[in-house]
């Protein structure tokens, strides 16, 4: 009798019942498509991990960030598929997983409007001044502060994208679209699409200087970790507003706290942090220019629908022998998952 495919769901995303962070994802396309699935251990998101957490499953959706490399998927003999559920996948070494015969698939294409709009919402709750509206309307403040907070507004504003990537490229257009001029920083990678929209690249300090609002969607790597640092912040407008939906590691917190408790630029919008979750104690949050949400603004019923079709449809691919789209790195004949 053949051994049913066990697809094991990461207990920081989900619980027994399949209910996850992100609502209903589809599971029950699992169990039509004739797989399994169950609820791992608990597995620490900073290693280590231990293996045996992974006994007996051939797949793992993985909701956060757990750090799979070559070595511990060389001690689960059976695992041969990681689906990261979202974009990013810090931590997890694709070419050590390939190297041993694991796919890791992501869900890049499916992220990249929720994202989008997350970054556009922020941008405008800065120009809109809409958190000091909102706190002036809401504590008895209307008559005195009505008018006082006034926004800098859109048109004709400039929008410093940091990533002109796939979710960067997208919150240009729409930005350009609301009237905002649209410069990004220039890498050999942006230059194509870049010239598509025609947004002017430009260095890291130029786009400092002339940036209304700075949008962050970079990835985080060793090279970009704290890529907006206080030289960086030292060059903004007093008057510009930092947003990041990307990684916190991107921004030197510490650097952006010291900037903003002394008025040297006008606020900041961040859907992540560096830690995550902060310490309750942390001065950014105390801050009354800074828009704080916990990593979650682009988890919109639209994220759940396209990322879980995602996800499932790589799932599914996988068990019966086919390297989905989605893979970042093909194992090629190495694959523990090819048909025999």
């Amino acid at each position: 009798m053949t051994e049913p495919y066990v697809v094991g769901l990461t207990a920081d995303g989900a619980d027994a019942s399949g209910e996850t962070i992100f609502g209903d994802i589809g599971l029950e396309r699992l169990t039509a498509a004739g797989l399994q699935w169950r609820l791992l251990p608990e597995i620490p998101a900073h290693g280590p991990v231990d293996p045996s957490s992974l006994d007996g499953v051939d797949a793992v959706v993985s909701f956060g960030h757990i750090p799979f490399d070559a070595e511990l998927v060389r001690r689960a003999p059976r695992l041969r598929h990681v689906a990261r559920f979202g974009a990013g996948y810090d931590g997890i070494d694709p070419q050590g997983l390939a190297s041993e015969g694991v796919l890791l698939t992501t869900a890049p294409q499916a992220v990249r409007a929720p994202m989008a709009l997350s970054a556009v919402t922020l941008v405008l709750a800065c120009a809109h001044r809409l958190v000091e509206n909102h706190m002036a309307a809401s504590t008895g403040r209307w008559a005195e502060e009505r008018g006082r907070h006034r926004g800098i507004g859109v048109h004709g504003r400039v929008a410093g994208i940091v990533g002109f990537g796939s979710v960067g490229s997208l919150v240009a257009e729409q930005l350009q679209g609301l009237g905002m001029t649209v410069i990004a920083l220039d890498r050999p990678s942006a230059r194509e699409r870049a010239a598509e929209l025609d947004v002017e690249l430009v260095d890291l300090g130029e786009l400092a200087r002339r940036s209304d609002v700075v949008v962050v969607t970079a990835a985080l790597t060793a090279a970009s970790r704290h890529l907006v640092d206080e030289a960086f912040l030292a060059q903004m407008r007093p008057t510009a507003y930092l947003v990041n939906v990307a990684r916190g590691g991107l921004v030197d917190q510490a650097a952006l706290t010291v900037a903003l408790q002394e008025g040297r630029i006008a606020g900041a919008a961040l859907d992540v942090l560096e830690p995550e979750p902060p310490s309750a104690d942390d001065p950014l949050l105390r801050l009354p220019t800074v828009i704080v949400t916990p990593h979650a603004l682009c988890w919109t019923a639209d994220f759940t629908r396209e990322v879980s079709t995602s996800v499932i449809d790589s799932v599914i691919a996988a068990s019966r022998g086919v390297v989905p789209e989605t893979a970042l790195a093909d194992p090629g004949s190495e694959w523990r998952g090819a048909a025999s």
